[in-house]
């Protein structure tokens, strides 16, 4: 993926049904799903869209969607989001394989995620 700073390149829908969240949007705009793992991230998506996937969620969690948007350093923007008023709900957390996310509310409550992807591998 070309380097994006400050834009939004990812969403995610959260679901307790995957299998039938999946369907319902490969039903209605197309999209195709990876089914090798729990997260199933769209399979190929038109040239030039963000990418997507769905989480799946345990229990009475209501589903959810939410966008990306990829930064130079996450733990910055968490920090300058603080100070223009934002709230954290999820602080810099990294995974396995490098990328680096938090969530965050606006001011008005809205819900967003920034992140950072993993290093290039070489």
């Amino acid at each position: 993926m070309p380097t994006m700073t400050n834009a939004v390149t990812w969403f995610e829908i959260g679901s307790s049904d995957p299998a039938a969240t999946t369907r319902f949007y490969g039903d209605l705009f197309g999209w195709t799903f990876s089914t090798d793992k729990a997260y199933r991230e769209i399979s190929a998506p038109a040239e030039g869209a963000i990418g997507g996937g769905v989480f799946p969620l345990d229990g009475d969690r209501p589903g959810y969607g939410i966008f990306y948007v990829q930064v130079e350093d996450v733990a910055a923007t968490v920090a300058a989001a603080e100070a223009a008023g934002g709230k954290v709900l999820v602080p810099p957390t990294g995974d396995p394989g490098g990328l680096i996310f938090a969530h965050l509310l606006d001011p008005a409550g809205t819900h967003f995620g920034v992140f950072t992807p993993p290093p290039a591998q070489s």
